[in-house]
C-alpha cells in the first residue's frame, strides 16, 4: 500500500458515550477469556486484500472565500461589564426568599458513592470481570483516562473480533454473540446491549474487514500512549507548510489597551438536550443515561430525577435550557456574538437515530434563532450530533448507506441561517468554515472528529482527512498575508486523550507556524471548565496559544449546568484581538431541585479570581507555574474546574497531576514531554506534606512523653537535632 501524504499548500491536493463504542471492544475481550485468551497477541497475522480507497479531487485554492466582513457592529450605550455577582450571604438570602415564596416542593438530591452500582455478578462472572478488570476499563473509556488494563482488553477484543472475522463468520452472527454476551454477563440491559451491538457492530466490522493491523497496532492507534507507542507507517503523515518564512516572534505580546472597545462574547458548548427527560424518573438506572420514563420507577425518594435535572447520569432536561437561554438574553443584551461548540443530542447512544439526531439540531437551532434574534452565531460540530455516535466518514465514504452526507447536508441548511454562502461548500465536504467577522478578524470552525480516535474510519486511513488540515493552513496563510487575526473554535480540544496523537501532533505544528496570527482557540467536549496551553515544540518556555475550553450546559455527570462570558479586544488601532477577560456562570442543580427554581450566577472571574493581569499565553503559562506550586490556589481552580459542585471528589496528588498535565498538554498523548517537570514538583511538595505530617505526629507524642517523664527528660535536645534524625529515619525508609 502506498502512503499518501498531505498536499503541498499550491499543488494539486491528493486525498488520502463517551466511551459507548468502545463497549463492544470490551465485550469481544470477555469473549477472549472463555476462550482461553488464543487471540490476543497474534505473532502471524494473515494478510487481508485491502487497496486504498479512491480520493477525490479537491482543490483548496479554488474554493471561495468569506473575504467580506459578517458582522455589523451594533451599538450598546453605556454598556460595562456585568455587575458583580453577590456575596455568598447575599445569595443565601435570595434562597430563603425563594424557600419562603415556593409553591414547588423541593427535592434534595443526594448521592451516595459508598453503596456503589449496586450490581451483583455469578461467580464465573465475577472471576472473569476480575480476569480482565472490565469495570476499571470501562471507567477508564468513559472519562478518557486509558491504562495499561484497558489496553489488555482492547487487545483481546481486537483479536477475538478479528479471528470471529477471519473464521467466515457473519456480521449478523457476529452481532447477536456480542449482544447475548453483553445481556448474559449483565454487563447492560439488553435493549441497551441490543442497540450497541447493532448500532457500533456493523461499522466496526466493517472497518476491521478492510484494515491490515495487529491487535497491537490498532490499540495503540485508539488509546494512544496509554498502550505503548506501536510505530505503524500508514498512519504516520505530516501537512505540508508554504515555503514562507514565519514572522519574527514578539518576546511577548502586548497588553490589551484598557477601555477601549471590546466584543461581548457568549460560548455555550454541550448541551446534551434529553427531550425524554422527566423529572420523578429513576436517576440511578443501570444505562448510560437515566431520568427517563424508560429508566424505570425509583427504588426511593433520594433516586428520583430532579425538576431542573440531575447530578447523576441524566441530561438536561428543555426547561433547564429554555430557562438558561432566556436568563442569558435577559441578563446579557450586549452579546455581539456567540460561540457555539456542538454536542446537542443527549447521551442515550445505544439508541440513537438518524432521524432524531436531526431533529434535535433543528429544535436547538430554532431556539437559539428565537432567544438570539440578528445576533451572529457561530457553530461547530460534536462528536454526539452523529449517529452512531462518534461516526464520521471522511469523503472517500461516499456510499449512501455510510456516508455523512445526511448530517452535513442539513448542517449547511442550518447554519446558512448564520454564516455567508461561500463557506456552504467545506460545510458540506467536512462540517469547516472560514469567516471574517470584522476587517482584520477572522473565525475558523475546525471539525475535530477528525482528531477523534474513537472515530472508526480513521482507522482506513488517517492520513488529513477532508484536507481539513491543509485548508486549515491555507486559510491562516491568507489570513497571515492580509494581516488578519484568528480564532480557531472546535469541539474536541486537540490536546485531549481523545484526539488522534499524528492529527494533534500536525495541528500543534500549525498553531505554532501561525503564532503571531492565532490569537485564541475555544473547545468544548471534556463538560469541566479549564484551559489548555500551547508552546513552541522547540523551546517549552515560549507558551505561543490559548485553548479556553468551555464548560457544559448538561450537568452530565456530578456537574452544575453553565456557560461563559468572554471580553474580546474589539475594532481600534491598536487591537490585539485577545481575551480580555472572560467569565464563568452556573446554575447551582442542587439548590435549584431544592427551592424549586434555578438562580443563574457569576461563579468567578479569570482575570480576579487567579490575579493575572492578562490573558495572554504568558499569564496562563506562569498561573500554570502558580498552580503547581500554590496548593490554595490550586484548590480555587479545582473548585472552579468542577462548576461548584458539591458532588465533586477530592483530589489528591496524582489528581492534581494529571489536572495541571491537562491544562500543559496541547498534544495529545504526549505527556512526558510536558508534564515531568510538573509531576516532580507535585511529587516533591506531596513528600515535604508527609514529612511534615511525620514531623507533628513525633513531635506531639515527644511532648506528651515529656509530660509523662520519660526518657527525653533526660538529657536537653534541641529542635535542630530531632529533626536531623527524622530526616535520617526517612532517608533509610526510602532506601
Amino acid at each position: 500500500m502506498t502512503l499518501h501524504r498531505a498536499p503541498s499548500l499550491w499543488s494539486s491536493p491528493r486525498r488520502s458515550p463517551r466511551g459507548m463504542c468502545c463497549l463492544i471492544t470490551m465485550l469481544a475481550a470477555l469473549l477472549a477469556t472463555t476462550n482461553a485468551f488464543p487471540f490476543l497477541f497474534p505473532r502471524v497475522q494473515p494478510r487481508i486484500n485491502w487497496t486504498q480507497p479512491e480520493l477525490a479531487e479537491w482543490v483548496i485554492e479554488e474554493q471561495p472565500r468569506s473575504i467580506h466582513p459578517h458582522l455589523e457592529l451594533t451599538h450598546h450605550p453605556n454598556r460595562t461589564n456585568s455587575e458583580p455577582s453577590d456575596s455568598d450571604a447575599e445569595f443565601l438570602e435570595r434562597l430563603r426568599a425563594i424557600k419562603t415564596n415556593r409553591t414547588a416542593t423541593g427535592r434534595m438530591l443526594w448521592y451516595d458513592a459508598a453503596a456503589g452500582d449496586g450490581l451483583v455478578y455469578p461467580p464465573f462472572v465475577d472471576k472473569a470481570l476480575k480476569l480482565l478488570n472490565l469495570k476499571q476499563v470501562a471507567y477508564e473509556i468513559e472519562n478518557s483516562v486509558m491504562s495499561k488494563v484497558t489496553c489488555t482488553a482492547c487487545k483481546a477484543g481486537a483479536g477475538m473480533l478479528q479471528h470471529q472475522i477471519q473464521s467466515g463468520k457473519s456480521d449478523e452472527e457476529i452481532m447477536r454473540l456480542i449482544a447475548e454476551y453483553c445481556t448474559n454477563l449483565n454487563i447492560q440491559s439488553a435493549r441497551v446491549c441490543q442497540g450497541v451491538s447493532q448500532l457500533f457492530g456493523s461499522e466496526l466490522i466493517y472497518v476491521l474487514k478492510r484494515v491490515n493491523l495487529t491487535p497491537d497496532e490498532l490499540c495503540s492507534f485508539v488509546i494512544g500512549d496509554g498502550c505503548s507507542d506501536v510505530y505503524n507507517p500508514y498512519h504516520e503523515w505530516e501537512v505540508i507548510f508554504p515555503p514562507v518564512p514565519k514572522p519574527p516572534r514578539l518576546a511577548d505580546l502586548p497588553i490589551p489597551l484598557e477601555a477601549a472597545p471590546f466584543f461581548k462574547v457568549l460560548h455555550i458548548s454541550d448541551t446534551h438536550y434529553d427531550p425524554h427527560y422527566v423529572e420523578g424518573s429513576n436517576a440511578e438506572c443501570n444505562e448510560p443515561l437515566c431520568c427517563r420514563l424508560s429508566s424505570g420507577r425509583p427504588a426511593n425518594p433520594n433516586a428520583a430525577a430532579g425538576k431542573w435535572g440531575d447530578y447523576r447520569k441524566c441530561d438536561t432536561p428543555k426547561r433547564t435550557v429554555d430557562n438558561m437561554l432566556a436568563h442569558i438574553a435577559e441578563t446579557h443584551k450586549d452579546i455581539d456574538y456567540i460561540l457555539w461548540t456542538g454536542d446537542l443530542p443527549p447521551h442515550d447512544v445505544w439508541n440513537q437515530t438518524k432521524e432524531e439526531n436531526l431533529a434535535i439540531i433543528k429544535e436547538t437551532v430554532k431556539q437559539m434563532v428565537e432567544k438570539f434574534p440578528g445576533i451572529p452565531i457561530f457553530p461547530a460540530l460534536g462528536n454526539h450530533e452523529s449517529a452512531p455516535v462518534n461516526s464520521f466518514p471522511p469523503p472517500y465514504v461516499n456510499q449512501v448507506d455510510i456516508s455523512i452526507n445526511w448530517l452535513y447536508d442539513e448542517l449547511d441548511n442550518q447554519w446558512r441561517r448564520w454564516l455567508p454562502q461561500s463557506v456552504s461548500h467545506t460545510v458540506r465536504r467536512g462540517a469547516f468554515y472560514s469567516v471574517l467577522v470584522r476587517p482584520g478578524f477572522r473565525i475558523i470552525s475546525m471539525n475535530m472528529n477528525y482528531c477523534n480516535n474513537k472515530n472508526w474510519w480513521l482507522l482506513l486511513n488517517s492520513t488529513d482527512p477532508a484536507t481539513e488540515l491543509q485548508w486549515f493552513i491555507y486559510e491562516l496563510q491568507s489570513a497571515e498575508f492580509s494581516n488578519e487575526k484568528v480564532h480557531v473554535i472546535g469541539h474536541i480540544p486537540p490536546g485531549h486523550s481523545d484526539c488522534l496523537k499524528v492529527w494533534s501532533r500536525n495541528f500543534y505544528k500549525i498553531i505554532s507556524r501561525y503564532e503571531s496570527t492565532i490569537t485564541a482557540q475555544f473547545y468544548g467536549h471534556t463538560h469541566y471548565d479549564e484551559f489548555e496551553m500551547f508552546y513552541d515544540p522547540h523551546d517549552l518556555n515560549h507558551p505561543n496559544s490559548i485553548a479556553y475550553i468551555g464548560p457544559s450546559v448538561s450537568p452530565y455527570y456530578d456537574l452544575n449546568p453553565g456557560y461563559r462570558i468572554y471580553y474580546v479586544d474589539g475594532d481600534h488601532d491598536s487591537t490585539t484581538r485577545l481575551v480580555i477577560d472572560h467569565e464563568s456562570w452556573i446554575m447551582n442543580l442542587k439548590e435549584a431541585n431544592l427551592y424549586g427554581y434555578p438562580i443563574w450566577y457569576k461563579l468567578y472571574t479569570a482575570r480576579a479570581a487567579f490575579n493575572m493581569k492578562a490573558l495572554r499565553p504568558s499569564d496562563w503559562h506562569n498561573l500554570l507555574n502558580d498552580l503547581t506550586n500554590n496548593q490554595e490556589l490550586f484548590e480555587l481552580y479545582y473548585k472552579y474546574y468542577w462548576k461548584n459542585s458539591p458532588a465533586r471528589p477530592t483530589c489528591d496528588a496524582e489528581c492534581k497531576k494529571r489536572m495541571i498535565c491537562d491544562c500543559k498538554s496541547g498534544r495529545s498523548h504526549d505527556r512526558k514531554h510536558f508534564c515531568t517537570d510538573v509531576e516532580s514538583k507535585i511529587d516533591e511538595e506531596s513528600s515535604k506534606s508527609w514529612k511534615s505530617w511525620f514531623y507533628r505526629g513525633l513531635s506531639n507524642s515527644g511532648e506528651e512523653t515529656t509530660k509523662e517523664g520519660s526518657a527525653f527528660n533526660t538529657e536537653t535536645t534541641t529542635d535542630n537535632n530531632n529533626w536531623g534524625s527524622v530526616d535520617f529515619i526517612i532517608v533509610n525508609i526510602g532506601g
